[in-house]
């Protein structure tokens, strides 16, 4: 065992004496995190969540309840620091301010969408059929503000879908009525429509930002919270198949060799290596937490949840770091499949774009990656969660990194890796 801890802890500072290898595992990342941020404005707002202030344009033509009611929804004090809205006359002015770039969202309201949404006498003399078409909502996004123009999306959903549901209610209520005998379609198509507001208002939407834990404490979400673990777990890809390019390295200089001269069993060896693996790895992302807390105020969340997330995050890129370096034939053939290895997981694994932005099958299929599964603890913890939440992440990346390891392993036995 002694053996095995001097030869990782060897690798280790092997590691960080290597100019080059410390720019590409901590000057790259820290730079690209830095620059993420500005490019998010997360060092030109005092707000942390980089979700306020959402520009949308609204065009009532309906001027009736329904209308009206959503653009007050939007103009609330529910929404008042989310979304910035603003009244036009024309849709085509509309539209034109998603093609500037100078709004997230542009929603049309068509004339007739209430009374097209308000029971009908006809809808009680044949409740199985519709009177006529529903007027839709039109809502044009803004492409380049994915995330800005989801909200907006998921705002008019939920209005709609509360007014539906609505709708459907008081309707079944009246047919019953006049079913029952109590009133007749005549005087269920005269009595006033249904109250709306209240089932419909920006308090009672699916729409608000809650900022607090189940403690009640409040939490803001900082969007650097994202950016720089995604930007660490790219970078610590690079370090676990460079520290398996070192094994190759070694074999073909002929150091394992020596070593094996020395009364050392070559299960120590490897075993040394990869533990100096995973000391690279375990000590890149805990500098890179570190600085980052230091330099630009990030608070990670709870210190027990950051540190296992660490350690099972290096467990499962080590995995693969070893995979590949028992696959490949040579240590240049390592760099080539590691660094594409780096850019693809870093791809699916949402250190580039968000996973929700991704299709299903691509967000099922991330689920391969150390990254995706790491980013989702390091988001749970930027939300208030805390090291009773990162269960099924942590035991998937450590699973992840036995599985490859063993297989790894198998792979390193039928080429002799380190035999005499």
């Amino acid at each position: 065992m002694l053996k095995l801890l001097l030869i990782g802890f060897k690798d280790l500072r092997v590691a960080f004496r290597d100019r080059a290898a410390l720019i590409l595992m901590l000057a790259a990342p820290f730079v690209l995190t830095l620059g993420l941020g500005l490019v998010t404005g997360r060092f030109s707002s005092n707000s942390n969540s980089g979700f306020e202030n959402i520009p949308v344009v609204i065009v009532n033509q309906d001027q009736q309840a329904l209308g009206n009611l959503l653009v007050e929804i939007f103009n609330s004090e529910d929404l008042v620091d989310l979304v910035e809205p603003s009244l036009v006359a024309d849709p085509e002015a509309a539209r034109r301010s998603i093609d500037e770039d100078t709004a997230a969202a542009a929603i049309i309201i068509p004339a007739g969408f209430t009374e097209s949404i308000l029971p009908r006498a006809e809808d009680f003399a044949s409740p199985g059929k519709s009177a006529s078409q529903s007027v839709q909502i039109e809502v044009y996004l803004n492409p380049s503000r994915p995330t800005s123009a989801g909200i907006i999306q998921s705002i008019v959903d939920e209005f709609l879908s509360r007014v539906e549901e609505a709708r459907l209610a008081g309707l079944t209520s009246t047919l019953q009525l006049i079913r029952s005998g109590r009133i007749t379609p005549q005087q269920a198509a005269s009595a006033p429509p249904p109250d709306l507001r209240a089932a419909t208002s920006a308090a009672t939407l699916a729409i608000a930002i809650d900022s607090s834990t189940a403690q009640g404490e409040t939490v803001q979400f900082d969007a650097l919270a994202y950016i720089a673990p995604g930007m660490a777990l790219l970078f610590l890809m690079y370090t676990v198949t460079q520290g398996g390019r070192s094994i190759l390295a070694e074999r073909a200089q002929g150091t394992l060799s020596r070593l094996l001269i020395s009364p050392t069993h070559s299960a120590q060896i490897l075993g040394g290596k990869v533990f100096g693996i995973f000391l690279t790895g375990a000590a890149q992302m805990l500098i890179l937490i570190g600085a980052s807390s230091l330099f630009f105020g990030l608070k990670w969340g709870d210190p027990l949840g950051v540190i296992a997330l660490v350690l099972a995050s290096v467990v499962g890129a080590t995995g693969w770091g070893m995979l590949i370096t028992a696959l490949a034939r040579s240590p240049n053939q390592v760099s080539t499949v590691g660094t594409a290895v780096m850019l693809i997981f870093g791809i699916l694994g949402g250190s580039f774009i968000n996973l929700e932005n991704m299709p299903p099958a691509v967000q099922t299929f991330s689920r391969i990656t150390p990254n995706a599964w790491s980013l989702d603890g390091f988001t749970t913890l930027g939300l208030g969660g805390t090291l009773a939440d990162l269960g099924v992440q942590i035991t998937a990346l450590l699973l992840m990194g036995a599985v490859l390891f063993g297989i790894a392993v198998l792979l390193f036995g039928r080429k002799n890796l380190v035999q005499k």
